[in-house]
């Protein structure tokens, strides 16, 4: 079992939701990387989703777009994610970590040395914007090799034969994106997301975690009560980039505590 499954277990045993924010590794400086995901642990995260800087996030709206290039520019780069997770089990070795980038930062170190080293450095899932389900099965089992869980994204616009295409080669969980568009875009419409995540309950026994426009406590809550995770990504991305260098990890942290307490008191 690997550490995202064991995590949505126990979670499911204790009646919770997983929160799992996501940062842009690099940003604001690599320095404080590591740092913050021990920050958002401490506070209560259940999964951490790190992002490996790519000079075209398509799936991304301006402010992680933003953070990207503030990572690009200290010359952040996928070998440079990977000694951070490193760093990062050095202290934490429960705590899984899903890496969520682009195809061409793999492409350049080769599908097979990436998993290798991804799983080497303690990497756990990793979610690849680009690499549409009908053309990555060898990299699937490229990732599954190494137990690494390939996470994919569902969309409003996904229909039932591509659910079941990608679910198929799922592992860990599957991220359901709640509005068409990029990330922070819009508002989430509850009412639809919980009849789309219904529906895609119908067809996996895979969590499903819903991400793309959750932007406060409220939202949290409302997600939390028909998903088994709330991906929360330009919001945390907003308090990184407000901060002040001294302040930066109090902040964040009692961004996600407030978040934890809201998925907390969701009615499940």
């Amino acid at each position: 079992m690997s550490r995202i499954q064991a995590t949505f277990a126990t979670l499911k045993s204790q009646g919770k939701k997983a929160l799992i924010p996501y940062i842009t590794a690099g940003d604001p400086h690599p320095k404080h990387t590591v740092a913050l995901m021990h920050a958002l642990v401490q506070a209560g995260s259940d999964i951490i989703e790190l992002g490996v800087p790519f000079s075209d996030p398509m799936a991304d709206g301006p402010v992680i777009q933003c953070a990207t290039e503030r990572a690009l520019a200290h010359k952040v780069g996928l070998i440079n994610v990977l000694e951070m997770v490193r760093e990062f089990r050095r202290v934490d070795d429960r705590t899984p970590v899903v890496l969520m980038g682009y195809a061409n930062p793999i492409e350049a170190m080769g599908q097979a040395k990436f998993a290798e080293r991804a799983c080497a450095a303690g990497v756990d899932g990793v979610l690849t914007v680009d690499y549409p389900p009908e053309e990555c099965q060898d990299f699937v089992q490229l990732l599954k090799s190494q137990q690494l869980d390939p996470i994919f994204l569902l969309s409003p616009t996904s229909d039932s034969s591509r659910v079941d295409m990608i679910v198929h080669q799922a592992a860990g969980f599957v991220y359901y994106v709640s509005l068409k568009g990029v990330t922070g875009s819009q508002n989430i419409d509850i009412a639809e997301v919980g009849t789309r995540v219904k529906a895609i309950r119908s067809r996996t026994d895979l969590p499903v975690g819903v991400g793309f426009g959750v932007r406060d406590a409220a939202t949290a809550k409302a997600v939390a009560e028909i998903a088994d995770a709330v991906v929360i990504g330009s919001r945390m991305i907003q308090e990184i980039e407000n901060s002040s260098e001294d302040a930066l990890l109090s902040n964040v942290a009692a961004l996600t505590q407030s978040m934890r307490t809201a998925i907390d008191d969701a009615k499940t």
